[in-house]
């Protein structure tokens, strides 16, 4: 059984965060990226998910793996109800960047501009001083993935952005080309894409999420994929 599948099977029953989780390897997506994504970064039927305002300030689209579609439709069902609670509580709304909450002075409320992925509990901002759901604190999710490593005897150090390299080398080493890697990883240069891995110069078009393909290794008892450090 492969690094990847160890980790992933060792997440535990938390389910929002392990979610998360497998969603940073199948988006290939840097922690704070998964961790502000909203309801309408989210296309199913198209099986593609948007980042906004990535590193340097620059939006792309990255795919949305297959097996997450059913677990991420019955965690957008809960976190729904979740907001709906919210808002009849009288706590609804979600922190927006200053430019965005003065052009929409509204949509602090809407559904779409929620964060997917949320604490657990209620706290006030630190600038407002008003109450709202934040999202999860960066720190779950760090360690979880200890957890789930040691777990796993994975005796390696792994940090979520060991997932985000996994997820740029294995699908070069299935074929696709460098330069769709480093679209979907949002490089402006090609330069920083190919740091994590040697293999180049690979077609590929129509890309399957490395994470679809560590589940359906799982289903068949195969695969070699290693987490790439």
């Amino acid at each position: 059984m492969s690094e990847v599948q160890c980790l992933l099977q060792n997440l535990g029953d938390d389910r929002p965060s392990a979610l998360l989780v497998r969603l940073l390897y199948g988006t290939g997506l840097r922690l704070m990226e998964g961790l502000r994504l909203r309801v309408q970064d989210f296309d199913l039927e198209r099986k593609q998910l948007s980042v906004r305002h990535g590193k340097g300030g620059k939006d792309r689209v990255t795919v949305l793996p297959q097996s997450l579609l059913l677990p991420l439709r019955q965690h957008l069902d809960e976190r729904r109800q979740l907001f709906d609670r919210d808002v009849l509580s009288g706590v609804g709304s979600v922190y927006l960047p200053g430019a965005l909450a003065r052009k929409y002075p509204n949509a602090a409320r809407e559904w779409i501009w929620q964060y997917v992925f949320v604490a657990a509990g209620l706290s006030a901002d630190p600038e407002s001083g008003e109450i709202r759901r934040h999202h999860l604190d960066e720190s779950v999710i760090q360690k979880l993935i200890r957890r789930a490593a040691q777990k796993a005897g994975i005796t390696r150090p792994v940090s979520p952005h060991v997932l985000r390299h996994s997820f740029a080398t294995h699908l070069l080493e299935s074929g696709y080309d460098i330069r769709t890697v480093q679209e979907l990883l949002g490089h402006s240069d090609v330069s920083t894409t190919m740091i994590y891995t040697h293999v180049l110069n690979r077609s590929g078009r129509g890309v399957i999420s490395p994470l679809d393909r560590v589940w359906r290794q799982g289903r068949r008892g195969s695969g070699q994929q290693l987490l790439a450090f």
